[in-house]
């Protein structure tokens, strides 16, 4: 989904800040606020014994170009998200990571919730839970309500759009709305089993925002606290570059999520650092075949490590990310090489050998 190589080893100075965190020199009242808001290791480690090892793919479905087409009433396609889940229960799949827009939320708040719970049904008929993302710092910049465009030929994500993006640099009400949005939309699903995680923000700093974003990735914590759900509060380290986001972000999430694009030695390095924290992992964004991060060596590592596995992409479709980053093909050709996804829009795999090496890591 994202532009460029990401690189993701995250050094140790974070693991030993993270654990400096909780020693004496702290007072009694931070100490107490650090039980109350985070999960103590051997919280996470219950929910990782509970839930064993999640493998999937982000998720929309192929008739979505991006959030709102996805959640928005007279675009939401229960049967598109029937039948393509029914494709990833198939392979073995047991888990979607599946991104939220507030804009959809604000026009029409219950009904959003609604079609939440809608998706949430089918994706437990199929024996799937649910990492739900909030906020988002990745592609188009602004978005509005209503009709969607059409797909640009061959770019990948020409449709995405950020959340909350620049508005929130633009509009000063906007945060109210935001945080009203987050705590609404959590508190009802606070106890729901069918959610695996809460995914706060993806890839804070991304779209050259860097420390801009920190203010908002802060106070996502601070409202999923006052909830504080029963599914964990994580967001994704991305970026080894973004220092001061990443040291948040390991310190204050309930398990750790990661994203990594590159191939075997880089990602298993970047495993070896993260792991030292002793919280469960899940990584949420691998699988991009140019970059030699693929199903055949990247899934079994994860899986030896009891590492949540979560490729970007199921089924092509509108958000056109079968097409690299930064290579557009303006006619939209058909890619020689597939960046991303596993199934054509008929069901078909990609590669019958990438399906086959699934279902033996799945269903074994």
């Amino acid at each position: 989904m994202k532009r460029g190589f990401f690189l993701l080893l995250i050094a140790v100075v974070v693991f030993t800040a993270c654990q400096n965190s909780s020693k004496k020199a702290e007072t009694k009242s931070a100490e107490k606020e650090a039980v109350v808001n985070i999960w103590t290791a051997e919280q996470a480690k219950a929910w990782g014994e509970e839930h064993g090892w999640l493998r999937g793919c982000n998720f929309n479905p192929s008739t979505a170009i991006n959030q709102l087409e996805t959640w928005q009433a007279e675009s939401f396609d229960p049967e598109t998200i029937d039948r393509e889940l029914g494709w990833a229960e198939g392979i073995g799949m047991n888990c979607m990571r599946v991104y939220l827009h507030h804009v959809a939320w604000e026009v029409d708040k219950e009904g959003f919730k609604e079609r939440m719970g809608k998706y949430l049904d089918i994706a437990d008929s199929h024996g799937i839970k649910t990492i739900f993302v909030f906020f988002d710092d990745c592609w188009n910049a602004t978005y509005q309500a209503g009709t969607q465009p059409d797909p640009k030929p061959g770019v990948h994500n020409s449709g995405w759009v950020r959340d909350p993006g620049d508005l929130l640099y633009e509009d000063s009400t906007l945060v109210a709305t935001l945080e009203a949005y987050v705590k609404d939309v959590m508190t009802t699903f606070k106890d729901d089993q069918r959610i695996a995680i809460w995914d706060l923000y993806n890839e804070p700093g991304n779209s050259g925002y860097g420390n801009r974003s920190m203010p908002l990735l802060k106070k996502v914590y601070e409202w999923g606290w006052e909830v504080r759900p029963s599914q964990p509060l994580s967001t994704g380290v991305w970026n080894l570059s973004l220092s001061d986001l990443n040291k948040f972000q390991v310190e204050n999430s309930d398990i750790i999520t990661y994203h990594n694009y590159e191939g075997p030695d880089k990602h298993q390095a970047a495993i070896d650092t993260l792991k030292t924290i002793g919280r469960p992992m899940v990584c949420t964004e691998y699988m991009a075949r140019r970059n030699n991060s693929l199903f055949t060596n990247i899934m079994p590592i994860l899986k030896k490590e009891n590492i949540g596995a979560i490729n970007w992409g199921l089924v092509d479709g509108k958000s056109n990310t079968k097409y690299a980053w930064d290579e557009p093909i303006p006619d939209g050709a058909e890619p020689a090489l597939w960046f991303h996804e596993i199934f054509r829009k008929d069901g078909t795999p990609y590669k019958q050998e990438e399906v086959d090496l699934i279902k033996s890591l799945t269903l074994e």
